[in-house]
């Protein structure tokens, strides 16, 4: 019998799939996210300039009020009693003064022809001072009187829209507690609270920001104001932004703002934390050289310089711009194994190892 025989094939081994980034320089960017609200940079506390107790209430939370409109009203009974009384004191003041002025007319007529003694005449003009200063208090008294009358009505100090109302029909308020807030609606600014340890590097932040009822639109912003002291309880300081333009959003909306800065002033490249690996204690990545038509190459370990970490991703620099950087499995490389780059089959990569 005879048997057909043939060189024996070597083996060919099947290139590694992996996953691979290419290598891009740039400036190195930091972005922090903080979330805050929308307020208005113009809100004012409205308080009675008096006590007692609420008879009327013309507003509601939401609602747009112009300056001078009546917002509340307290019963005035009793600071209407005060005015009365104050008149009829100040009139009594009046006349006493009328009264003494008289008196001391006649005592210098007198004095001329020695009815009186000096002392009398001088005692009279003394009497008609004390008296115009008394009626002139009194009249003070009485304007007082009347603006705590007046002050029994609250108005708006300014245009808005109500945004806090703290009181009812029937309540009792003290003098200066604030009862209602009104916020301008044509000046939003975007509130946020920065930790103590990002408060260097937001300074030199530029931002945008984003509402959460539009997550995809976002919009220039600028830091108008940054509060010097930290808040007593979160330890953090208040920031506030304003819109760069014209732009309306919604009181009391949820904004995220970005802050983003430059790091650095050199190029670095961005590569996700699971490509880093280490070569003799030192950090390293697996770089992958094209073979012929790139659909196969060899991976090398090179060490590189590190400048910093971010969530998931390093900062590097080293390597050339467009190296191809192996990102999963740095763990089964090996100095020149063989890989398939991607949008190679293993078929193909198989077949174009074997003609090799």
């Amino acid at each position: 019998m005879l048997c057909a025989c043939s060189p024996q094939q070597p083996t060919v081994q099947t290139p590694r799939p992996v996953h691979t980034v290419e290598i891009s320089y740039d400036n190195a960017r930091e972005t922090h996210r903080y979330v805050g609200t929308v307020q208005s940079r113009h809100e004012v506390d409205q308080a009675f300039r008096v006590g007692g107790k609420v008879v009327q209430r013309q507003v509601d939370v939401g609602q747009v009020v112009l300056e001078g409109e009546v917002l509340a009203v307290l019963d005035d009974n009793d600071y209407r009693l005060a005015e009365e009384a104050a008149r009829q004191q100040w009139a009594a003041a009046v006349e006493l003064a009328r009264q003494a002025e008289s008196d001391r007319q006649r005592l210098t007529a007198l004095k001329a022809d020695g009815s009186v003694s000096a002392a009398d005449d001088e005692r009279a003009q003394t009497n008609a001072q004390t008296a115009r200063a008394t009626a002139e208090a009194e009249a003070r008294k009485l304007e007082l009187a009347h603006n705590r009358l007046k002050y029994t009505v609250l108005r708006a100090s300014r245009s808005g829209v109500v945004t806090t109302v703290r009181f009812e029909v029937g309540q009792v308020v003290p003098e200066g507690q604030a009862v209602v807030s009104i916020a301008n609606p044509g000046e939003p600014e975007i509130v946020v609270d920065v930790p103590e340890d990002h408060l260097a590097n937001f300074q030199k932040a530029s931002f945008k920001a984003s509402l959460a009822s539009t997550p995809n639109e976002t919009f220039a912003v600028l830091l108008r104001e940054l509060s010097p002291q930290a808040a007593a309880q979160t330890r953090t300081f208040r920031a506030r932004l304003k819109p760069l333009g014209t732009r309306s959003l919604p009181l009391g909306a949820t904004a995220t703002l970005l802050a983003e800065r430059e790091m650095t002033d050199s190029s670095v490249a961005v590569v996700p934390a699971s490509a880093l690996t280490q070569s003799s204690g030192q950090p390293a990545l697996w770089l992958v050289t094209p073979a012929g038509d790139e659909a196969v190459g060899s991976v090398e370990l090179v060490q590189v310089t590190v400048l910093g970490y971010r969530n998931d991703e390093v900062l590097i620099s080293g390597p050339q711009a467009g190296a191809r950087v192996v990102i999963a499995g740095v763990q089964k490389m090996a100095p020149g194994m063989k890989v398939a780059l991607p949008g190679a089959t293993i078929a193909e990569t198989t077949l174009q190892q074997a003609a090799r």
